[in-house]
């Protein structure tokens, strides 16, 4: 039996993990990080892994741009808990005939990214194998961690920035190669950016978040399975810039398309009780209103065209 023929990547962890016990612990597995209590703190730990010719290209990207690509990825998985970066174990897979230069390039990207959001690199590993593999593991801490199941009914559904800029880039490189630099889109796909400084302001209003690394469809089910509600997306209010609505005519597909199933934007999807929208576009402008929280029995659907349909699934390693 493959993994496909469970459902993919979220129904094997479900099926392969067991419950904590340890009540220090605050979350059950599947959330953006762990919370866990440690001497009167509250830390978050995550972890990501970027993989060759899946996540990156060398083709396309260079390898300090991997670097920092390996960070701001973590750092999105921080911000949406609602905490701040600290520390990073950096672990690499690198093929025997790795360069020395391609690993000081790779570190410079590492250290750049790092000094922005103030993390120390405290250590890691490093072993050999087929492809290159840089996996991150990074510790944060939060005051108030604000997790995928705090949704409740009647929150406005609200993301950060604009959507689809990741898929977009990935396929146009895939048709145009390395000629594909030429186009303004690309830039959002080779140097992705957490949103930290947002996560921090919308943390004091929201009541679940979430990053967006699997496409806006994925990560509003996920809200909706951990909060058990359901969810209402209007197609024209997700926000798409203009690069990638270029790059959707060119490719003949549809930039909300890229928006809801592709992935790697890392933007901020959270949910907000109406009577804060007022006070949180006083903080902050660059979000968009995209739904709403339903009951759980209206189901989890994306309003097209004055349609009604199914709102499907991101993108899933293993489907």
């Amino acid at each position: 039996m493959k993994i496909k023929d469970i459902g993919g990547e979220f129904a094997l962890l479900e099926r392969v993990t067991k419950r904590i016990k340890d009540k220090n612990v605050l979350t059950q597995i599947g959330d953006d990080a762990a919370v866990i209590k440690i001497g009167g703190k509250l830390m978050l730990f995550t972890t990501d892994t970027l993989v060759e010719d899946d996540h990156f290209s060398l083709k396309w990207f260079s390898p300090y741009q991997v670097g920092k690509k390996a960070i701001e990825v973590n750092v999105s998985d921080i911000a949406a808990m609602n905490g701040i970066p600290k520390y990073a174990l950096i672990s690499l897979c690198l093929r025997k005939d790795t360069n020395v230069e391609f690993v000081e390039e790779l570190y410079k990207g590492i250290y750049h990214a790092a000094k922005k959001y103030g993390i120390e690199i405290v250590g890691g590993n490093m072993t050999h194998g087929r492809e290159i593999c840089i996996d991150v593991m990074m510790v944060g801490e939060t005051e108030k961690p604000v997790l995928r199941s705090g949704a409740k009914i009647g929150d406005l559904i609200c993301v950060t920035g604009n959507l689809g800029k990741g898929k977009a880039g990935l396929e146009i490189f895939k048709k145009y190669g390395e000629k594909a630099k030429k186009f303004e889109i690309v830039k959002g796909y080779l140097e992705p950016k957490a949103r930290l400084k947002e996560a921090k302001i919308i943390g004091k209003f929201a009541n679940a978040m979430i990053d967006v690394s699997d496409g806006l469809a994925s990560e509003i089910r996920h809200i909706c399975n951990f909060s058990h509600v359901g969810a209402v997306v209007y197609a024209d209010k997700i926000p798409v810039s203009n690069a990638t609505k270029k790059a959707a005519e060119i490719l003949k597909a549809k930039a909300t398309d890229f928006a809801l199933y592709g992935g790697e934007d890392f933007e901020i999807v959270f949910t907000l009780p109406k009577e804060h929208l007022e006070i949180l576009k006083k903080e902050l402008r660059n979000f968009s209103v995209v739904g709403e929280i339903l009951k759980r029995g209206d189901g989890i659907f994306l309003v097209e065209n004055n349609r009604k349909k199914s709102l499907g699934m991101g993108y899933d390693h293993f489907v």
